[in-house]
Order: C-alpha cells, then sequence, then structure tokens
C-alpha cells in the first residue's frame, strides 16, 4: 500500500498488521536524545499526520534503531496523542505500548536496517531542532517509498 505524508485517521484504520507499506513525503527523524524532549514541549514542530522514524540522521544514512530503548518506546503514547500516525523503528514494543497506540488512532511499523536503500530513496535531509545533539537532533526527510511492515496496529501485534 502506498501511503503518503501527512497520513489521514482514514488510512490508519485501513492498515493491518502484517501490511506491506511504502512511505513517501516528510518524515522526522529523532530517537533516545530528542524524543523525550519533543514529549515535553521543548519543540514547537507540528505532529499531525507526521511519521516519525526511530533513527539517527549520519553522513553514513540513516537505518532503524531499536525502538524499546526506554526513552523511545516511553514516547511512543505521548506523540501519538501529538498527532504522530506512524512510529518506524525496529524490534518489539510491550503490549502497553501496543494499547496507547490503538488509543490514538496510530500505528508502528518495523523497517529493514537497510541504510544504503533508503539512503537512494531520501530525496532531501533538513536539521529541524536541537541542532546540539548532532546526528541525534531532530531531522525531516522527504523521502519516496520508504518500505515498511506494519508490526503493531489496533491493538494487536506480530510480536
Amino acid at each position: 500500500m502506498e501511503i503518503c505524508t501527512p497520513i489521514t485517521d482514514e488510512v490508519i484504520q485501513s492498515l493491518n498488521v502484517g501490511d506491506m507499506i511504502y512511505i513517501s513525503g516528510n518524515i522526522f527523524c529523532g530517537r533516545d536524545a530528542v524524543l523525550p524532549r519533543i514529549v515535553c514541549g521543548e519543540s514547537n514542530v507540528d505532529l499531525q499526520g507526521s511519521v516519525i522514524f526511530h533513527t539517527a540522521v549520519s553522513p553514513a544514512g540513516v537505518g532503524p534503531t531499536s525502538s524499546n530503548k526506554l526513552e523511545i518506546e516511553s514516547s511512543i503514547g505521548p506523540l501519538s496523542k501529538m498527532g504522530v500516525r506512524l512510529h518506524l523503528g525496529k524490534g518489539a514494543i510491550h503490549t502497553e505500548t501496543v494499547r496507547a497506540l490503538e488509543k490514538y488512532n496510530s500505528v508502528y511499523a518495523v523497517i529493514p536496517p537497510v541504510t544504503a536503500l533508503l539512503g537512494e530513496k531520501t530525496l532531501e535531509q533538513e536539521l529541524v531542532a536541537f541542532p546540539e545533539l548532532g546526528m541525534e537532533a531532530l531531522y525531516r526527510l522527504k523521502v519516496d517509498r520508504y518500505p515498511a511492515i506494519i508490526a503493531a496496529a489496533h491493538g494487536r501485534s506480530i510480536y
């Protein structure tokens, strides 16, 4: 299924665990250092209908980090409440997090650790907030057909 950002609630409702998706448009990138700061309101970035990719942005490219790290997983519910509709990462997430996704009409998708492929599909990158965090700052990428598999949706998980 082709998905373009911003993502509507109707698109999220149509997704099921195991669906293969391709994401195009603008996505945010953040992980351990930046996501808790966004949750605490330290940024005025509009997250409505957005995608957050659990990754750092470096000259080597982007690749998923483990979404079940405390700082990342504990941000998934609050960020969903703030309007994030799709969280991209890797690994299993806890049942409580799956429930939070359902409550706020969001989903979690795993993305393969294929840095070279993602580099070809990244059209632009821009530093958005927290430059002092270096590669762990909040970035916005413009992407074309990032591949992912829905791993948690509507109270269900593949794990």
